[in-house]
């Protein structure tokens, strides 16, 4: 080899190695790492936009539909708590969630509280200057009004009225009850165990013989329907039960249309005026050869 073109090469890498380069990496064009950075990016902005959930802001996030009806049945609790006590004055909403330790909702739900909530709720009453009211089932405020109520259901054939309303609208209910124990009947109903009021009517009190008592204890229909109480006593000889029970309604017969064909009368106005002749040229009137002016 020509030691001129050797001494060329030994001076260009020289100078090579002497002068600094940067080197500049290739972009990698595979699809499948962009798309995995993608996903990195918006997991962790999601993860930067989510509220943290804490002991310090879970009461005003207004997303969460199980606290706003927390806010709503502990107000309508302590609303009946104060009716009970016998408080029946109105309260503005900031009032109370003053007195049920609410004051820290957010505006959200103190919005959805007095436009739909309480305006809408059965048991919340509002009135004219914005306030609201327990609403009772009944509109009873001592025991008068109580014995009138029970009253005035026996009178109409009403039946008789739940304990647990009576305790809800009543205030002071136990004490009313007590003193009222000799004009109410207590009746427990065998399918929920709820017990109901009754008007204790003494005027339809009467004796009943011993003898008759024991029959009717002793008689036991559960097994029967009517058809055969209906049979059993048409039996023995008693027919006094025939005309009481439910009555079959009776089908009215149709009455059938005739086909003759209907003849039209004529009409038989003016026939005493039949030959009379009248003219209106000379106002004549002309009858049986006689014409009359």
């Amino acid at each position: 080899m020509d030691p001129a073109l050797l001494r060329e090469r030994e001076a260009f890498r020289k100078k090579a190695l002497a002068t600094p380069s940067v080197e500049k990496k290739k972009k990698d064009e595979s699809p499948y790492k962009d798309d995995s950075k993608k996903k990195s990016k918006s997991s962790s902005s999601s993860a930067n936009a989510a509220p943290k959930l804490d002991a310090s802001n879970y009461k005003t996030m207004a997303g969460s539909s199980s606290y706003r009806f927390g806010v709503l049945a502990r107000i309508v609790r302590h609303m009946r708590a104060r009716h009970q006590e016998g408080d029946d004055h109105p309260l503005s909403l900031d009032e109370i969630l003053d007195e049920t330790n609410q004051l820290d909702v957010g505006n959200k739900i103190k919005q959805w509280l007095q436009t739909e909530a309480l305006q809408n709720n059965p048991k919340i009453e509002c009135s004219l200057d914005g306030k609201y009211i327990f609403k009772p089932v009944f509109k009873i405020k001592d025991k008068k009004s109580l014995l009138r109520l029970l009253k005035q259901h026996d009178l109409k054939g009403l039946g008789g009225i739940f304990l647990e309303d009576v305790q809800e609208s009543l205030p002071h209910c136990e004490r009313a009850l007590k003193n009222l124990a000799q004009e109410i009947l207590y009746i427990t109903r065998p399918t929920d165990k709820k017990k109901i009021l009754f008007y204790n009517d003494k005027t339809a009190n009467f004796d009943v013989d011993e003898e008759f008592v024991k029959l009717w204890r002793a008689t036991a229909v559960d097994a029967m329907d009517d058809a055969k109480i209906e049979e059993y006593l048409e039996k023995q000889g008693i027919k006094s039960m025939q005309d009481h029970g439910p009555r079959k309604p009776v089908v009215p017969k149709r009455k059938k249309v005739s086909q003759k064909r209907r003849q039209f009368k004529k009409p038989r106005d003016n026939e005493h005026l039949a030959d009379v002749l009248e003219t209106y040229d000379d106002n004549t009137l002309t009858q049986k050869g006689v014409s009359i002016k």
